[in-house]
């Protein structure tokens, strides 16, 4: 399969030729990013697009969870955030600054609606990639980064540097050149690069998530868990 083909077929074809190498999986890759605006939550083209960039990276991750207590019971225990686990409505009553009310208003502020996906966990590395994805809209809500063009470059620069994932780098890299080519948020091209390598090393600095249970901190403020999970970095405007 060629870059080209991809724009051409439907999602659930879509697969990655065995061995293939780094240019073709980057190449494939940049396809995908281009085909998926309007479906970014298509799981099967996130699966493609970590079968392309991040099954190395996703495999440090599951080791360096196996090296602590926490990480260990989260790969055995295998949580999920998905659309069908959450009672958005409940969450919505919850005190005004809690996680589960700003998480249950963030969806319906945005008019969008959980992570949901179909795919099988064969192993660590399958949960990893989708404890990620499902952990996006709450990485939004904790780290205050919006959902227009800066704010997801932010959150893509944020994740970067916590977790190395290398198809925030392709994100980044797609959606900085439309914006330094054509910007649309009102952000001036100095203060667009400012907030977005801000944002990169603020994720660095802060403590991985991928072992933070999330779903036992509806009721606990945002505040608190920024605090705990976030380190505090200046916000360039």
């Amino acid at each position: 399969m060629n870059a080209n083909q991809v724009s051409q077929l439907d999602p659930e074809t879509l697969s990655l030729p065995d061995n293939a190498s780094l240019f073709t999986r980057l190449r494939v890759a940049t396809q995908i990013l281009k085909v998926i605006r309007g479906n970014e939550g298509n799981p099967t083209y996130g699966q493609v697009l970590n079968a392309c960039l991040d099954l190395e990276v996703y495999a440090s991750l599951v080791q360096r969870l196996q090296r602590g207590e926490e990480g260990r019971r989260m790969l055995s225990a295998r949580p999920s955030l998905q659309g069908k686990e959450l009672d958005l409505d409940a969450l919505e009553r919850l005190p005004a600054g809690t996680l589960g009310h700003a998480f249950a208003r963030y969806f319906r502020d945005n008019k969008i609606s959980p992570f949901e996906t179909t795919l099988e966990l064969r192993n660590d590395i399958d949960f990893i990639s989708k404890r990620y994805r499902e952990t996006h809209d709450l990485l939004h809500v904790l780290t205050g980064y919006g959902t227009d063009v800066v704010g997801e470059m932010e959150l893509q620069a944020w994740v970067l540097g916590n977790l190395g994932i290398r198809t925030a780098v392709l994100i980044l890299l797609v959606g900085t050149l439309g914006q330094l080519k054509d910007p649309q948020s009102g952000v001036g091209r100095s203060a667009y690069l400012r907030r977005v390598w801000a944002a990169y090393h603020c994720g660095r600095a802060s403590p991985l998530f991928l072992d933070f249970w999330f779903e036992h901190h509806w009721e606990t403020p945002v505040a608190t868990l920024r605090a705990r999970l976030c380190a505090p970095a200046e916000r360039m405007n």
